[in-house]
């Protein structure tokens, strides 16, 4: 069984470290999820694995014929090249075969006669036979085919941020090495591709090490958490659920083991003081426990709640509405008279097919982009916080402290108390010594943490957040789920996300592409349910459902009154129905109050939600046929 094994690695950036002679190793078959806050060193770590970038100190010890692969953030990938070079590249026998066949195919598919081209296709199949090639490449296609890269000629110059992810996500699967190492691979892709993803992981043979912020991703991925704290690694057992149940379980422990400590050098320090001294062996061992000790105090370092209380403008009661709104860009219909009112206190998540418009709609309701006809309305106290896919440009030689002094030297939470820039740095986890570090130094995610506190600063009563989730890290979705559950305002969430869209919202705007957009009442897991169960449903109970709704059609043809069954029904059936949206409207607040790790109640409650609002549904039919005769 291969193993890959680190020994003491040690890496710094400045004069934060990142990790201390950490120790660690990978088997055959593990499923690692590696995961910390921003700027803790993740991906430092995973450049020092791959020797990228190698640690300053330390050992890494692998086989010598021991393969990595390794999917980056935003992929380097060659831009002369087409998709094809691209996603083929490598120097594996299977490889090689692979690109010569496939080259052979497709110069023969396009001149049949040429007998040149006849003959290199014989080669090529008979190197496929031998290296044992073929399932390679079905599988090499058949990857190709659910990441949507259909057209392998394209250059590689000519591709979008999110194609190129998937370029560089395709290369790393087909590779197939001993440990496959993949940074955020979720980002830019929509919920089918995540759902094949996780399935293709699950059976993958080598070792697999992840990054991501996609919590649904590593409960059904990972069987080992590795987290990155304060320099050192916390190794845990299980799924994502599990961890964050021993995570809890070891800090309270080690909150508890703190306390002896420090009641325990109370009394050693009383001691102390009264003049001891080292008269015999046994006082100086007493004394040399004592220093131990005093070296050993405020060991426990926890990553506390980030808090978002701050305190936000009045909003009145309409936010935005659009009227017959038209909007066609680069020839693609991204709405087609549609009809869109947001309320002040709406949760909305927005989701769907990549470049149907989703960040489109919020550049319209921001005010940066206008529609072709129609009307769009912005309520007159709106005061919009804007958190974009890119944030704004930051001045790399500018302190992190000057930065949000620009917005304000002080704030006011939402009960009246007043916060010193300089504590809300460190409520969001930047450590007192980064204050006066230089904006240029941070990590991507930092920047962003440091771009979403300047902008709630600013008092906003309407959230607009183009995939928030990209490059923010688990402790800080956390934090921002909780905020938008107390946040009095409106917010509207574009995101890939299911596990942030499920805890956010209570509507969705799901885009399919040609101006057609969907709006559901619920989550995102209710909404894909239903579109699961519309695509399952079989043709033959669709023609049931049909010749049942002939038969209704003849009896009320027939009817003209209720029976005397039918009055008592109508009697009850209102009250019936509201006290049943009233359970709904409960169930969703109890969502939204669920705290983060309780993952299986907040997939219970879900379940319930779905049941009780297809009830509502059948019930809401049964009494429009009730009211015909009523």
């Amino acid at each position: 069984m291969k193993e890959l094994k680190a020994e003491q690695l040690t890496k710094t950036y400045g004069e934060k470290v990142l990790f201390k002679e950490i120790d660690f190793s990978i088997m055959e078959g593990d499923r690692i999820g590696l995961i910390g806050v921003n700027g803790s060193g993740k991906t430092s770590l995973l450049n020092a694995i791959t020797e990228i970038d190698k640690a300053e100190k330390g050992n890494i010890t692998k086989p010598k014929d021991y393969r990595i692969s390794y999917l980056t953030q935003n992929p380097d990938l060659n831009e002369e090249q087409t998709v094809f070079d691209a996603v083929f590249e490598g120097e594996t026998p299977i490889l090689r075969a692979v690109r010569y066949y496939e080259k052979a195919l497709s110069s023969l598919t396009a001149d049949p006669e040429n007998k040149d081209f006849q003959q290199e296709f014989a080669k090529a199949e008979q190197k496929m036979t031998q290296e044992d090639a073929w399932i390679a490449d079905t599988n090499a296609k058949m990857i190709l085919n659910k990441l949507g890269l259909e057209n392998l000629n394209a250059s590689i110059s000519a591709l979008s941020g999110g194609q190129r992810k998937r370029v560089g996500l395709a290369q790393v699967l087909i590779q197939e090495p001993d440990l496959l190492i993949l940074d955020e691979p979720t980002n830019h892709l929509d919920f089918e591709t995540i759902t094949w993803l996780e399935k293709e992981l699950s059976r993958y043979k080598g070792a697999l090490l992840l990054v991501t912020h996609d919590r649904y991703f590593l409960d059904r991925v990972v069987n080992r958490i590795v987290e990155l704290s304060h320099g050192s690694l916390n190794f845990y057992t299980g799924n994502y659920q599990q961890y964050v149940q021993e995570r809890a379980q070891r800090q309270e422990a080690a909150v508890q083991a703190e306390h002896k400590r420090k009641q325990l050098y109370k009394k050693e320090l009383a001691w102390m003081r009264t003049g001891a001294k080292a008269r015999s062996t046994k006082q100086q061992a007493r004394i040399d426990r004592f220093h131990d000790l005093e070296d050993h105090l405020y060991q426990v370092k926890n990553d506390d709640a980030i808090e978002m209380n701050l305190e936000g403008s009045r909003l009145g009661k309409r936010v935005f509405e659009t009227k017959q709104a038209n909007l066609t860009l680069n020839h693609t219909v991204i709405f087609d008279n549609f009809d869109l009112l947001v309320q002040a206190k709406d949760r909305i998540g927005i989701t769907g097919e990549n470049g149907t418009g989703k960040s489109t709609l919020l550049n319209v309701l921001a005010g940066r982009l206008p529609l072709d006809s129609g009307i769009l309305t912005v309520g007159e106290t709106v005061k919009v916080a804007y958190f974009t896919q890119t944030i704004e440009k930051m001045d790399p030689n500018k302190r992190m402290i000057a930065y949000l002094q620009e917005a304000g030297e002080e704030v006011e939470t939402s009960s009246g108390e007043k916060i010193s820039v300089t504590n809300l740095l460190e409520q969001f986890l930047f450590e007192r010594y980064m204050h006066g570090t230089l904006i240029g130094k941070l990590s991507g995610g930092e920047k962003k943490r440091l771009y979403l506190l300047k902008l709630l600063m600013q008092k906003p009563n309407v959230l607009l957040l183009d995939e928030p989730t990209n490059d923010l890290d688990i402790d800080t979705l956390t934090v921002l789920e909780d905020y938008i559950a107390s946040f009095p305002g409106a917010v509207l969430a574009v995101s890939h996300d299911r596990y942030f869209l499920d805890k956010i919202s209570e509507k969705t705007l799901y885009f399919q592409g040609d101006g057609l957009i969907d709006l559901h009442y619920g989550s995102i897991s209710s909404y894909m349910d239903r579109e699961k169960e519309d695509k399952t449903e079989p043709a033959v109970d669709k023609k049931i459902t049909q010749a049942a709704k002939s038969e209704v059609e003849d009896v009320k043809k027939e009817k003209v009154k209720l029976t005397y069954k039918e009055q008592k029904e109508w009697e009850t059936i209102e009250d019936e129905i509201a006290e049943m949206e009233e359970h709904v409207e409960q169930i969703k607040q109890e969502m939204n109050e669920t705290t983060h790790h309780d993952f299986t109640v907040l997939q219970e409650l879900q379940e319930k939600l779905t049941e009780l609002e297809k009830e509502l549904a059948q019930k809401m039919d049964r009494w429009e046929y009730l009211a015909q005769f009523a």
